[in-house]
């Protein structure tokens, strides 16, 4: 799973949602002796409604505690053109209040027992979750019923929310120092396609002209039973959490949701370069993004292998390079996905690589290095050591997250399986699928995703070049 450096991190928490766990780092030497692959046996009750929620049931007693997800198939990346930031809002009002809980109070109502609760909004979906005693089961579904049945849109609350939202891109982008690098950035420069080239974000003027109308519609379209998968994960009984599930969720009506517009991107075939520039940021940074193959083929699972191998943990190859060897940057961070894992998004998506620089180096140098190391890669491969050292730091990682202290990893892991492949047993085959993946696969791979064509290189200045654009491209 993809280890960020802090403005990766940071550009997460803007969403307030949670992030994949770390890599876990290996001895280099620790390749001898490898315990065999057991994988995952994680229990898998599977349902859809007759209204089309998808249900997911994994019990686990070992702690008395019950982590609640729904999540809605719609995220930013698919938002209505012209109402940039539509996605993310919605993750704010689904907290002001619907028929039977007032402003604020289904957050109250969480942690009044205990609880934990958050949201975020992502390429391809908005989520909600919540964390509380095993007992609270039942409270927790009829309040995420309730607000899916009956949000409170109201204007009041419609032009509140704006000016949270638009506080938010204030404060958290355009008044911090990296606050959109490479996160926000680097999709707008890499992609062609509007749907996953435009401020996720949102406009501020976008923001300003959404409509009360606009924003029922929004909900009534995406915020429907059939266009979500509700997960709950620990000490229940499977049997009875349906029965609460068909209890509350049964009789909510369906929406009309309509086709996924085409989010296709085309082959690219020279590399791009961008420039962008940042008053507030001390030191320059640095970027670079390739194009992925699609979610789910063997070429994604070797993406994943090269993914450590070239940038997870002080044994990477470009921390080797760039860190160790030639002193450019104190830490190299990166990874496919930067707004979550490998597996969480359903569209084209980019692996990402980063860094911050002393002036001293530019990015010609810089990428110069870069280039040593990626086309190494390409024309000569792993070595059998490397190549398990990997899938070790990547089995380390997949258990890290499933094994976390509140499950949402394992429940972002079971949603995304569910709600995108219609498959939420697939994360006990994700072992099998990595072992899979050779070494003559990684080189394949390599050559074709990795070649300079399919590459965006991003630079930011820390000051504002003289009669130059602050989003020029070179």
């Amino acid at each position: 799973m993809s280890r960020l450096s802090w403005p990766a991190a940071l550009s997460l928490l803007l969403l307030a949602g949670c992030a994949a766990g770390p890599a876990v780092e290996s001895d280099p030497e620790a390749t001898e002796d490898l315990a065999p692959v057991s994988g995952f046996s994680i229990p898998i009750d599977y349902h859809e409604l007759d209204n089309g929620l998808k249900v997911v049931l994994s019990p686990d007693p070992s702690v008395p505690v019950v982590t609640v997800g729904v999540y809605y198939n719609i995220g930013f990346r698919i938002e209505p053109r012209e109402r940039t930031g539509f996605a993310h809002l919605f993750e704010h009002l689904m907290f002001q209040g619907s028929d039977n809980l007032g402003k604020m109070e289904f957050i109250s109502l969480v942690e009044s027992n205990g609880g934990v609760v958050n949201g975020s909004t992502r390429f391809d979906y908005t989520n909600y979750f919540e964390v509380v005693p095993a007992h609270k089961l039942e409270t927790m579904l009829w309040a995420e019923a309730d607000r899916m049945r009956s949000l409170a849109i109201t204007e009041v609350n419609l032009v509140n929310q704006k000016d949270v939202v638009k506080n938010e891109v204030k404060v958290n982008v355009l008044n911090q120092p990296y606050g959109g690098f490479p996160w926000l950035d680097m999709p707008q420069h890499a992609n062609e396609n509007w749907y996953n080239a435009h401020n996720f974000y949102g406009e501020l003027e976008d923001l300003d002209a959404a409509t009360l109308d606009e924003a029922r519609s929004f909900f009534e379209t995406y915020y429907g039973p059939n266009n979500a998968v509700l997960v709950v994960v620990g000490d229940f009984e499977p049997a009875s959490a349906l029965a609460m599930v068909e209890e509350h969720f049964g009789d909510i009506e369906p929406s009309d949701v309509p086709p996924l517009p085409d989010i296709s991107e085309p082959r690219q075939a020279e590399e791009k370069h961008a420039t962008e520039t940042d008053p507030l940021a001390p030191r320059p940074a640095l970027a670079f993004a390739y194009h992925v193959p699609e979610r789910g083929t063997p070429e994604h699972y070797a993406m994943g292998i090269i993914d450590q191998i070239l940038v997870q943990g002080e044994d990477s190859r470009l921390h080797r390079k760039l860190v160790q060897e030639l002193g450019v940057t104190d830490g190299v961070f990166g990874g496919i996905n930067m707004l979550g894992s490998m597996f969480d998004y359903n569209g084209p998506m980019l692996w990402t690589a980063g860094l911050l620089h002393d002036e001293r180096h530019d990015t010609p140098t810089i990428m110069a290095a870069v280039d040593e190391v990626i086309q190494d890669l390409r024309a000569n491969g792993v070595t059998e050591a490397e190549f398990e050292r990997a899938l070790v730091k990547m089995r380390s990682g997949l258990y890290s997250i499933v094994g976390s202290s509140t499950r949402f990893g394992l429940l972002d892991l079971l949603a995304s399986f569910a709600l995108f492949d219609d498959d939420p047993a697939r994360i006990n085959r994700l072992e099998e699928e990595f072992r899979e993946v050779t070494p003559e696969l990684i080189r394949a791979t390599a050559e074709e995703y990795l070649r300079p064509g399919n590459r965006t290189v991003l630079t930011l200045l820390p000051q504002p070049p003289q009669a130059a654009d602050s989003r020029s491209k070179k």
